[in-house]
């Protein structure tokens, strides 16, 4: 059978207390939503419907990347009626409802539900809680078989102490909810049509109604308030944690890890505290990590160290390179093997030899580096004209003294000396030496200014 996913996102979130519609509020640097368009992709679906509502043209702007189908709920009428906005769309085969606020379901627990499902037997997920409270109850005949599920709002005191919850996520074939879905009814507290009520129908229908139920109920847990949201963060970088040390990663406190997109790790790689990784990062053999690191879409090569407080953006690290404490490799950094970069640099769309250093407090951009540079400290190339950018050339072996201005465009050459404290704004030729200073002078017993007297 062909396969459609459809995923309610038409809520505002009002607990939320934002402008943001709330399947775009962030997990792992990611909206919410995007998690469950994830999944529904590895499910290889042939179809993916997006029922948006409350802040609707944000929302498709957001998953302008996927290919999905959007159905639009004008007025929030229930689960059931937004449904029933993506029914036209619908193929011939299963068709599975998912929910945009509840981010950390996985493939696998969808796939043993979405096995459940024939012409005659639907699928629903269901999960134990020891705290029932808000769910809807699934409730059950005495041969254990589903008949319905109520409400929390509409439930008796009996009904109220079934600790069996309704999840929401629930699988079908169309034609069972081309069946259904027109015979709801908003007769009940809310007002409202649930899409819980297909499940008295099926059992009427003599539709057997299986249930699953996921590992950990956090698979199914929704997001309705800040609180909510940090407990779901956690518990996904808690997973990814897990997976990471399984695979040999050291972390020295998983608990104060963030992954905020796809971390690829090679053996004997160690991670300290409060480190962020965002992006594409892969790191490779042996490469250790500062606490307090942000690493966002780069690669970092094998016997790398990489210092506390270092912020890499965008930079290619070949190997046995040394970074920070402190510094900032901004996007098009490239550091050959054995360079380094040290505390309080700041490079950026800049290539740097083999065994080059860059050691202290220096802004090098728009440059190139050979090998076995030595950048002393303060220097900076001056890249901007205010309105153009020009490229500062470095030839092998260059020495370039402390608190050092390189105007760009500019050529320093092969085995070169910059004298300290210098300006330079032309070119310098191979093994040459350039100083641009001004005249020192010295006046013996020179009286210093004092303050006048106050009288």
């Amino acid at each position: 059978m062909s396969l459609d996913v459809v995923i309610l996102a038409a809520g505002q979130g009002t607990r939320m207390r934002s402008q943001l519609p709330k399947v775009l509020h962030r997990l792992a640097g990611k909206p919410m939503v995007s998690h469950v368009l994830d999944t529904a992709r590895r499910l290889e679906a042939d179809r993916t419907h997006v029922v948006v509502g409350h802040g609707a043209d944000r929302v498709r702007q957001a998953l302008g990347e996927y290919p999905i189908r959007f159905a639009l709920q004008a007025e929030q009428k229930g689960t059931g009626h937004a449904v029933a906005q993506a029914l036209d769309g619908l193929g011939q085969g299963k068709v599975l409802v998912l929910y945009g606020d509840v981010p950390l379901i996985r493939r696998d627990t969808l796939s043993a539900l979405l096995d459940q499902v024939t012409e005659s037997r639907m699928g629903l997920l269901s999960v134990t809680l020891d705290d029932p409270n808000g769910y809807g109850r699934i409730l059950r005949n005495d041969a254990g078989e589903v008949v319905a599920i109520v409400e929390q709002k509409d439930a008796s005191e009996r009904e109220l102490a079934v600790r069996e919850c309704n999840t929401g996520i629930m699988a079908m074939t169309a034609a069972q909810l081309r069946r259904w879905l027109p015979r709801l009814s908003a007769d009940n507290a809310q007002g409202e049509y649930y899409l819980t009520d297909v499940i008295a129908m099926a059992a009427a229908d003599g539709v057997a109604i299986a249930t699953a139920q996921p590992d950990d109920p956090l698979e199914v847990e929704g997001v309705n308030n800040r609180l909510q949201m940090s407990r779901l963060e956690r518990a996904h970088q808690a997973r990814i944690a897990e997976q990471l040390m399984l695979q040999g990663v050291a972390l020295l406190d998983p608990a104060r890890l963030d992954v905020r997109g796809r971390l690829t790790c090679g053996h004997d790689v160690e991670i300290d505290v409060g480190c962020v990784f965002e992006g594409e990062v892969e790191l490779g053999e042996g490469v250790r990590i500062g606490p307090h690191c942000v690493i966002r879409d780069s690669h970092i090569g094998a016997e790398s160290v990489i210092e506390a407080h270092s912020v890499i953006d965008g930079a290619v690290i070949a190997g046995r390179n040394r970074i920070g404490p402190f510094a900032r490799l901004r996007p098009g950094s490239r550091l050959a093997v054995g360079a380094k970069v040290g505390n309080f640099v700041e490079t950026k769309n800049v290539e740097v030899g083999e065994d080059s250093k860059i050691n202290h407090l220096s802004y090098v951009g728009d440059a190139r580096l050979g090998r076995n540079v030595n950048v002393g400290a303060g220097t900076i190339t001056c890249n901007y004209d205010g309105a153009n950018k020009h490229r500062t050339e470095i030839g092998d072996g260059a020495f370039i003294g402390s608190n050092t201005a390189l105007v760009a465009p500019l050529s320093v050459g092969r085995g070169a000396t910059v004298g300290a404290g210098s300006t330079i704004s032309k070119d310098v030729a191979d093994h040459a030496l350039a100083v641009s200073r001004g005249r020192q002078i010295a006046k013996a017993d020179w009286p210093r200014p004092t303050k006048a007297k106050d009288y």
